[in-house]
């Protein structure tokens, strides 16, 4: 008998749906009631799929039953289910990273475990982003079901700064019901709390217009508890401030240290000239004069920005040149043949 909370629904496969491998990458944090009920939905869902699939589970270091239904449900619905165990919680976007270096298809869906995301629009967003040639195809949960001062008002004022911001026009960002394709999302690297910003991030090796939204079912949560609140809010301003300088001047940084350096030298040198001239012309005291202090002060914090953007070209430079570094750590999992761990359809 299914536990699966959600409502019954008949799997849809479009028809004509291109070649591919297909991995479905699931983040998950004390979601124990949650694994189970998740795996059936996907296995509703793509049971019927023609190409072959995966289901990555990452436990972010989960603190309640979660690891051992993990391995539990491993056992009872195939080597195609992998499971990732991270030592300790990295949180999301880690969690999310460690899932998409392990997963080893060449189209990538991303997406919450907590059944709030419906693997039942898996097909069709992975028929879009094939047929129409994208990158990614962003779910927008048109309908959500959450409270609305707390996510909804929050959620919708954050869209909208991140879209004006990075210029990525979509208008659920915090959805992680995503697909994408391989060579691109594994081209960046996803840190600290940066999975709210992987459009923009994804922005910054292809071109929006690779970059495409559809409407997905979103359900209220049934088990366990959300690991958001409006804290997250004051995270997302500092986490866009570094997406919108990393976007713009991620290879010239000294161009965004400097401009604002050069800026502020000018404004103290022009406040020093004009006192000197006071002094010189007028004889007046000036050595009293707040505004004294605020010219030197300037030109002091213009020089100290110049330093700072060549100090920054330079990490820009070692950053670049050096090789890439995980953000997690997680406990070794069997190695697969590149041709075991698929679920495969007999097609007649």
């Amino acid at each position: 008998m299914s536990k699966s909370p959600l409502p019954a629904a008949v799997p849809q496969i479009p028809e004509g749906l291109p070649e591919h491998s297909l991995s479905v990458v699931v983040p998950m944090y004390n979601e124990a009631e949650n694994v189970e009920p998740l795996l059936e939905r996907i296995h509703l869902a793509l049971g019927p799929y023609p190409w072959p699939w995966e289901v990555v589970l990452v436990d972010d270091g989960s603190s309640d039953a979660t690891p051992a239904e993990l391995a539990r449900c491993v056992k009872v619905f195939g080597p195609h289910v992998r499971v990732v165990e991270l030592v300790r919680n990295f949180k999301q976007t880690a969690a999310m990273q460690a899932g998409l270096d392990a997963a080893r298809g060449s189209v990538i869906v991303t997406m919450d475990g907590d059944l709030q995301n419906d693997p039942i629009d898996i097909p069709r967003m992975v028929n879009r982003l094939l047929t129409e040639d994208l990158d990614l195809v962003a779910g927008w949960r048109k309908n959500r079901q959450d409270g609305l001062l707390l996510r909804k008002i929050p959620s919708r004022i954050a869209n909208r700064l991140i879209a004006r911001m990075t210029g990525v026009r979509l208008r659920d960002y915090g959805c992680s019901l995503k697909v994408f394709r391989a060579t691109a999302i594994k081209s960046v690297r996803l840190y600290g709390e940066m999975h709210r910003f992987i459009p923009a991030w994804l922005a910054t090796v292809t071109t929006p217009r690779r970059i495409a939204q559809e409407v997905v079912t979103h359900h209220a949560r049934v088990f366990g508890q959300s690991k958001y609140g409006i804290s997250r809010t004051f995270r997302v301003v500092l986490d866009l401030i570094f997406v919108y300088f990393f976007m713009r001047y991620r290879t010239r940084p000294g161009h965004f240290f400097g401009g604002i350096g050069i800026g502020l030298g000018s404004i103290g040198t022009l406040i020093l000239a004009y006192l000197a001239a006071v002094k010189v012309f007028f004889g007046e005291s000036i050595g009293t004069r707040p505004l004294l202090f605020g010219g030197f002060f300037l030109v002091i914090a213009g020089v100290q920005m110049v330093t700072s953007g060549v100090l920054a070209e330079l990490l820009a430079r070692v950053y670049y040149e050096s090789g890439s570094t995980r953000a997690y750590l997680a406990r070794p999992a069997e190695e697969l043949a590149a041709d075991q761990g698929w679920h495969r359809t007999e097609r007649a």
